[in-house]
């Protein structure tokens, strides 16, 4: 699965108020990140706001996805859900689809236990056959992946690889030997949290699933690149130049900085599903005159 290493482009799901998703913007976002060569798209992500789609309309993003991509790029498909069977049946639309991967959250409204995590991931990589990333995703779960739990699961067939929340650099390390000291060899770790991924690479971590990637691909895969040519202050000027934007996610949400984002460019004319609501004049002005001060080869 080398398709997982490197850089996943998390893009938004462009949809109505009623939550139609909108194909053609879709099939724009995609067809920028093929162009840019990402190693991976994360369709259907929390940025792709998948917990507020139905599965009618997460089919047909998908679908807009895998055409656009024309097998050019893999596509790992959010299939989270409440319901172990829900998210089987989520998982089996995106195998027959054509996505290469399902990224699966441990989404709860009763708090779950590890046994009862385990179980449904060990169910839904059965019962769908479709290899399954491991989502880990405290801040919205409120469940966190121990380093014994990601042990048993990476031992489970079809559940290949991980997706981390990065946190500060020395956490980050230590996070990171936990896991490769339990897990086996062809395992994938990998970071979200665009701030703190550029150190979880250095430090080791395969794979950047990156939400300002779904934007802008281009200086994600500099970064990216760089570090595996060895060229870490390379990746950590580039990094660097990227600190405004990663405290206006801090401040404000990457979900709701990207929205913004996507619509003042007129990548894509669209808002957050409610009750998410647009970030307000202020906020967004504040949004335009730092990515307006960025450096050209940021904004491309």
């Amino acid at each position: 699965m080398s398709f997982l290493s490197g850089l996943s482009a998390f893009p938004i799901t462009p949809n109505d108020r009623n939550g139609r998703v909108d194909t053609a913007a879709v099939r724009s976002l995609v067809a920028r990140l093929c162009t840019a060569r990402v190693d991976s798209i994360g369709l259907l992500g929390s940025t792709g706001t998948y917990m507020y789609l139905t599965r009618e309309e997460r089919c047909r993003a998908l679908e807009a996805a895998v055409e656009e991509s024309a097998n050019r790029t893999p596509i790992i498909a959010g299939v989270g859900a409440l319901r172990t069977d829900e998210a089987v049946k989520l998982a089996q639309d995106a195998k027959s689809i054509g996505a290469s991967a399902g990224l699966l959250a441990a989404v709860s409204y009763a708090p779950l236990t590890e046994e009862e995590v385990f179980e449904h991931f060990s169910v839904v990589a059965k019962e769908s056959g479709l290899p399954i990333v491991i989502y880990d995703n405290p801040g919205t779960t409120h469940f966190r992946f121990t380093p014994a739990l990601v042990g048993r699961l990476a031992n489970v067939p079809g559940i290949i690889a991980i997706k981390n929340p990065a946190e500060a650099r020395e956490e980050t390390l230590h996070h990171l030997a936990e896991l490769r000291a339990i897990v086996p060899a062809d395992f994938l770790l990998g970071y979200s949290g665009d701030g703190n991924s550029t150190e979880a690479l250095i430090g080791g971590g395969h794979t950047w699933y990156s939400v300002l990637g779904g934007l802008f691909p281009i200086v994600c895969l500099k970064i990216v690149r760089a570090i595996q040519q060895g060229n870490i202050s390379e990746a950590r000027r580039l990094d660097a130049d990227l600190a405004p934007l990663w405290q206006l996610f801090k401040q404000f949400s990457s979900l709701r900085v990207v929205y913004a984002l996507a619509d003042m460019l007129h990548i894509a004319r669209v808002e957050p599903p409610l009750p998410i609501l647009p970030l307000p004049p202020s906020a967004r002005r504040l949004v335009e005159v730092t990515f307006a001060r960025l450096p050209a080869e940021v904004t491309r």
